[in-house]
């Protein structure tokens, strides 16, 4: 088992930043890809950054390319995603995910890959 704790979330003006982090625990060893997906009010949550466990291959939704930078601290087994020039468009819930499994960068935002989410953790961005 893995366990997942996001912590970092907040409120913010827009144009601000934040750096979400996300805490793993348990069997670490079994990562292969770290994610991080939001969920807006009364919409679906989506893929948002992704960052291979080894190696640091990382992938962006086009929403936050440019903006948003994933990371990871593989001592501290923990990846963080660094947030700037926040929009109110981006307010959701922010959950980080961890995959087990060897799949392609290319399918990483596909939801069912991940065996284990955290919590979430709030993000307001207000106007």
């Amino acid at each position: 088992q893995v366990q997942l704790v996001e912590s970092g979330g907040g409120l913010v003006q827009a144009g601000g930043s934040l750096r979400l982090s996300c805490a793993a625990s348990g069997r670490t060893f079994s990562i292969y890809t770290m994610g991080w997906f939001r969920q807006a009010p009364g919409k679906e949550r989506e893929f948002v950054a992704v960052i291979r466990w080894s190696g640091g291959s990382t992938r962006y939704a086009d929403s936050v390319k440019g903006r948003f930078t994933i990371s990871r601290d593989n001592a501290k087994n923990t990846v963080y995603l660094q947030m700037n020039s926040l929009k109110p468009e981006d307010t959701a819930v922010y959950y980080c995910a961890a995959d087990r499994s060897v799949h392609a960068i290319q399918v990483a935002a596909t939801q069912t890959l991940y065996d284990y989410w955290g919590q979430g953790t709030q993000v307001t961005v207000s106007s």
